[in-house]
């Protein structure tokens, strides 16, 4: 019996982006199956074909992750033959994805209005730091920047330090993750209507769509969430405690019933009786008491026995893992967390898996990310029929 269908494999996609937001909004389509077609600038590609900290024989660890799944076509977009190129592809294509400056396509000839002349049914995907509309949309919007203003960057470090950074580029990789939501329900809504429409993900919002009440509780409360380090206020215990021989362990049992079961692993059944301790917010209350009152306990055991303990009483509770941990761990080799693929300079190439997984319709990782321009001939010649005149012409010229 053959494997079912991808559940995107009838959907073409159009990635003018660059970087990450536009990017791993691309990915993650190609993950469930679309035919992701990555336009690159023929000089120099996407510059993440140069970005990540460690580049073994010159080449980027990062680049075959976001640009997995892809084909890669270079055209100089900046000239009117590669911006023809472009409305060829087009009409081709269920989807459209851009995160240049707002302004930048219509500037090319490119706006989602004359791009519907060509196929009205395109979803025009558009990731900014800003949005398309409102004063600040012609500014530049870097990941970054959407932290500081969507809200994370406040609240995340230690309270006695200025604010603090995650290790990943967060906000490009929400806007991109929201971004993909917007293009899988216009593509649904097109179902109904035959049309396509714009996708107006910006970063800073899609940082802010992750604030839980934080808005709220300034507006009505006149509260202002604050750094508070490793824990979250009012939730105890779930912070990170030490063991006897060094590790650290994350323990969360901040609901009533898992206390219980906490305290009870702890042989200290009478803790969940403790008024100090007995309900949500009298935890929350002492939290710096109970916090020390677990962390004696836990010095004195090994972190292993103490995850078994932890485990078999029913107390959420892990290492915080580094890859290392993950390439070693037998929970993520039964679920194919993590694949490998063989890479032509790198060898074996370790890498997240899709996500989520779908029972019948499962994304994959079919390949990972091209070299530039690799695919030209699949697409200038199969899929826009180009005679070899015009790829003549267009090379020399440098347009592809």
């Amino acid at each position: 019996m053959s494997a079912p269908a991808a559940p995107l494999s009838d959907i073409r996609v159009v990635e003018m982006g660059q970087l990450l937001a536009g990017p791993f909004c691309g990915q993650l389509l190609g993950d469930f199956g679309a035919d992701v077609i990555k336009v690159e600038d023929p000089l120099h590609g996407d510059p993440m074909r140069q970005w990540g900290r460690e580049k073994p024989y010159g080449k980027s660890l990062w680049w075959p992750v976001v640009a997995r799944n892809k084909r890669s076509i270079t055209a100089n977009l900046r000239d009117a033959r590669g911006q023809e190129v472009v409305r060829e592809l087009v009409a081709h294509a269920d989807v459209l994805v851009e995160n240049f400056r707002p302004g930048t396509l219509e500037r090319w000839g490119l706006s989602p209005e004359a791009l519907w002349e060509i196929n009205p049914g395109l979803v025009v995907t558009r990731v900014t730091g800003f949005g398309q509309s409102g004063p600040y949309a012609s500014r530049a919007g870097y990941g970054s920047i959407g932290e500081a203003m969507g809200g994370i960057r406040y609240v995340t470090g230690d309270p006695d330090k200025p604010p603090a950074r995650t290790g990943v580029s967060l906000g490009d990789s929400l806007a991109a993750t929201f971004a993909c939501v917007g293009t899988l329900v216009a593509l649904h809504s097109r179902e109904r209507s035959g049309r396509g429409q714009v996708v107006d993900a910006a970063i800073y919002e899609s940082v802010l769509a992750l604030m839980e009440s934080m808005v709220p509780e300034w507006q009505v409360a006149g509260y202002q969430r604050e750094r508070t380090g490793t824990v979250l206020p009012n939730v105890s215990p779930s912070n990170v405690y030490p063991t006897r021989d060094g590790e650290a362990v994350l323990i969360a049992a901040n609901q009533d019933t898992v206390f219980r079961r906490l305290a009870d692993v702890m042989g200290q059944p009478g803790l969940a009786e403790d008024e100090r301790y007995a309900t949500h917010g009298a935890r929350g209350a002492s939290m710096d008491e109970l916090d020390a009152l677990i962390a004696r306990w836990t010095a004195h055991i090994d972190a292993e026995d103490l995850l078994e303990r932890l485990n078999e009483g029913g107390v959420p509770a892990g290492r915080i893992y580094r890859a290392r941990d993950m390439l070693d761990d037998p929970h993520f080799a039964a679920r194919e967390a993590i694949v490998r693929l063989q890479h032509p300079d790198l060898g074996e190439f370790a890498l997240q898996n899709v996500a989520p997984k779908l029972s019948e319709t499962p994304g994959s990782v079919r390949h990972l990310g091209p070299e530039l321009g690799e695919h030209n001939d699949d697409v200038y010649r199969g899929l826009l029929g180009m005679d070899e005149g015009r790829l003549t012409a267009l090379r020399e010229a440098g347009v592809i």
